[in-house]
């Protein structure tokens, strides 16, 4: 205890103390260092919040290390600034790299914009989901087909860019997809990582489109490396469904001017306990495990969300 005690006391009263204070003031070097350090610790997040960060903190340090060369004449001051602002130096460099690699061509930036920024997704993040599909925009010109009722197996996850598809079901037509919704969300939903399957409805352009597609395997292995990216599609996945749930559901009429909703079918019978029984819809979208989009054999049946 008393070694700790001569220690502190060492520490605290063994230097002399300020008994007159310098009446000039340093030189505006000095002052200009302190100013760019405030402003400098103001900085934001992100990339560009770094940027300004590293820039004015390395313009305080060498500010700091020039009146340490000039006015202090102090070689230990002058090393420690200069340190600091090399520093603060590689870290611009490195920052700097990063937003550059971060660039995206004009379709990515804009998809980014519409669909990713507006969820508080990071540029970094939105990089490995762009790497993930090889930062491809793949055209698909009118009336080819993206994928074939029967034949097409169900192996990636695509999402129109730009133009319209026509979904259609033994010829018959079920709905549309517009930019910015996914092409095979249901069918990518009712599989399991470890399962196959085909296509039970066929997609056509009926413009040209662009759309980016991701391997199943290889964004898998994104979701088992990032969570957060696992998430994001989840929701992403569930509300395109939902979206063009609502889109069929606007489509499916039963008799007497009664309107069909196939999210609540219980409660139709329930409502309408006298109605007689009417023919099934010709048009509906009932999620299956491996068939994920077909018209279902009749409106008594069970919820479309679940699986027989």
């Amino acid at each position: 205890m008393g070694e700790n005690a001569s220690f502190w006391e060492s520490l605290i009263y063994a230097h002399p103390t300020c008994t007159t204070w310098k009446q000039e003031a340093e030189g505006s070097i000095y002052h200009l260092a302190s100013i760019l350090f405030v402003v400098g610790f103001m900085g934001g997040s992100g990339f560009f919040g770094l940027l300004y960060v590293f820039s004015l903190l390395g313009l305080g340090f060498l500010c700091s290390s020039v009146w340490a060369w000039l006015d202090v004449c102090a070689a230990d001051i002058f090393s420690w600034n200069f340190v600091l602002f090399a520093i603060c130096f590689v870290q611009f460099i490195y920052v700097t790299y990063q937003v550059r690699s971060v660039a995206f061509d004009r379709e990515f930036q804009e998809l980014y914009s519409a669909l990713f920024q507006p969820l508080g997704i990071s540029l970094t993040v939105y990089r490995k989901i762009v790497l993930c599909c090889d930062a491809e925009v793949i055209t698909l010109e009118k009336e080819h087909c993206y994928a074939m009722q029967g034949k097409t197996p169900i192996d990636k996850l695509s999402l129109l860019v730009s133009g319209r598809i026509r979904v259609t079901v033994d010829g018959e037509f079920l709905h549309y997809i517009f930019p910015l919704q996914f092409l095979d969300s249901p069918e990518w939903d009712s599989l399991r990582p470890t399962e196959e399957g085909i296509f039970q409805v066929t997609l056509t352009a009926e413009t040209d489109c662009r759309y980016v597609a991701w391997r199943r395997k290889k964004l898998y292995l994104l979701f088992a490396k990032h969570r957060f990216i696992s998430r994001l599609f989840s929701i992403l996945i569930g509300s395109d469904i939902a979206e063009k749930l609502y889109a069929l559901n606007d489509r499916v009429h039963v008799g007497q001017g009664f309107r069909y909703d196939i999210r609540l079918p219980n409660f139709y019978h329930v409502a309408l306990p006298e109605t007689p029984p009417v023919p099934p819809p010709r048009h509906s979208h009932r999620l299956q495990r491996g068939s994920p989009r077909r018209k279902p054999a009749g409106v008594t049946n069970c919820s479309p969300f679940l699986t027989p």
